[in-house]
């Protein structure tokens, strides 16, 4: 694209339309809703209107809570991890191997449809030992050998409970607080919320293991903005030469190109937003500025080879092949470095049917060593005093096994009333268990902790109350919540 050889003409002529403004009628009723929002900005503002920022200005209409976390990273196991050979330890299963699930255990709890018809329901005990580490005494699963030397930086939750039985939802629940599309995700929240610190970086990024076993899909509504503004979605970074889609100039054209072509799009986009007043105008200029700034700011937090051979050697040997998910955490330690708001880092593989002792082995030798890394890198750069790092998935698996039943090969269902997941860092008590489960690992049976009640304890360690972060929506105010959620005031340091 050269340059347009009559600037002037070209502006007279094609933009006078979308300069008329109508009649004094027509004036005072599309600016009268404008005008007050000009007046409230002056209010909220101390320093004036043009000091105040959209995020100074959903910020000062939500209660003072001192923030624990600077930022969050999630390191999300999608598919389901079985917090029976993770987390859980019940040794009293060994004795009752091959026996049927009691049904005073079940009480008659729904099942899903890939087990619901079996003529039995056996059970079967984790086939690897466990043992308490660190001054915590935390029981950590021979398969995680890294992660139980790091025990006592983390807050263990035994009892989350979730009501979503199958992945779609139960995911879609986890990310986005409804079990069905079209919510905004966590990480939209919270950068609709708190902006970003990093002008150049988007304030929500997600990442995906290129090494995992592909058994569940992810779908980009999962880190989608729902009916938030466009400019909170999250960006996906790929591994490759182009990690951010359709960001590089075009064969031929350069930033001075880019650069007016921007500059004439956005007097496009700013005339039209005078017209109509939609929002959604606004979010766009946002979002081809920071497509314009990314072009320069996403090759540099993506080049790792200044990275010392000590760092790759923390992380483990995948963490030299860009995408795996030893890689991802090192991008992520980068990306919390450079003040990203919330970063996501999917790892897939977790829903285990069948085959699951070796299933799960690879899974754990793929994530453990990285993990720990993470959560010891951030700690020794002094980091994880002001950075929450989260650990689960979707839900559990049930103590019964779901098909065949063999020393070597078994699987396991979905189980929603109970699973494991951590957290370290900001905000969070150290070396610390919360939540018991029966003998089955099938119920709860001290300290419960719903899927809202974690969302809530979450922004919370952001600095904001859940129920006072909405957007109103078709005539009802939304949140991450819902009309749920309690903060697990327990759970915090």
């Amino acid at each position: 694209m050269g340059h347009h050889p009559d600037k002037k003409r070209f502006a007279s002529k094609d933009l006078d339309p979308l300069y008329h403004c109508g009649d004094r009628r027509d004036f005072l009723s599309r600016t009268a809703m404008g005008l007050g929002a000009v007046a409230l900005q002056q209010l909220l503002s101390p320093f004036g209107a043009s000091a105040a920022t959209p995020e100074d200005r959903i910020l000062s209409m939500l209660p003072s809570i001192a923030p624990k976390a600077k930022r969050v990273v999630f390191l999300f196991m999608a598919g389901g991890p079985s917090q029976i050979e993770t987390f859980d330890h019940k040794p009293r299963l060994r004795a009752l191997y091959g026996t049927e699930l009691p049904e005073s255990v079940r009480k008659g709890q729904r099942l899903t449809g890939m087990s619901a018809n079996q003529a039995a329901l056996p059970l079967v005990p984790s086939a690897y030992d466990f043992r308490q580490y660190g001054e915590s005494r935390t029981w950590v699963s021979e398969l995680l050998p890294y992660t139980a030397q790091v025990v006592d930086e983390l807050c263990v939750i035994r009892s989350l409970h979730t009501e979503q039985i199958n992945h779609d939802p139960a995911i879609t629940f986890f990310q986005t607080g409804h079990q069905l599309p079209g919510r905004p995700s966590i990480g939209s929240w919270l950068s609709y919320g708190l902006g970003s610190e990093n002008r150049n970086l988007p304030a929500f990024i997600v990442l995906i293991s290129k090494d995992a076993s592909k058994d569940q899909p992810l779908y980009a509504r999962l880190w989608g903005n729902g009916f938030l503004p466009s400019e909170h979605q999250g960006v996906q970074f790929r591994s490759g030469k182009d990690p951010v889609l359709f960001l590089k100039d075009p064969e031929g054209y350069d930033g001075e190109d880019r650069r007016e072509m921007l500059d004439h799009l956005r007097q496009l986009n700013e005339l039209q937003h005078q017209q109509w007043a939609d929002p959604e105008v606004s979010a766009r200029i946002a979002q081809y500025e920071m497509a314009f700034r990314m072009q320069t700011s996403v090759p540099d937090v993506m080049d790792t080879s200044g990275e010392p051979d000590e760092v790759f050697d923390l992380y483990g040997p995948s963490s030299r092949d860009k995408g795996s998910y030893a890689a991802n955490c090192i991008l992520a330690r980068k990306l919390l470095e450079k003040d990203v708001r919330f970063v996501q880092l999917y790892h897939q593989g977790w829903d285990h049917h069948g085959g699951l002792p070796n299933n799960i082995t690879q899974q754990c030798r793929q994530i453990d060593q990285p993990t720990a890394a993470l959560v010891t890198d951030l700690k020794r750069r002094g980091m994880l005093e002001d950075t929450l790092v989260v650990w689960g998935g979707e839900f559990g698996r049930t103590v019964y096994s779901q098909g065949k039943i063999s020393k070597t090969d078994y699987g396991r269902d979905h189980h929603p009333r109970c699973f494991t997941m951590w957290m370290a860092g900001a905000g969070v008590k150290k070396g610390f268990n919360y939540g018991m489960t029966d003998d089955f690992s099938y119920n709860i049976v001290k300290d419960p902790v719903h899927v809202h009640d974690f969302q809530a304890t979450l922004l919370h360690l952001m600095g904001i109350d859940h129920e006072q972060l909405t957007y109103k929506f078709q005539g009802r105010r939304f949140r991450l919540t819902d009309v749920h959620g309690k903060v697990v005031r327990d759970l915090l340091g």
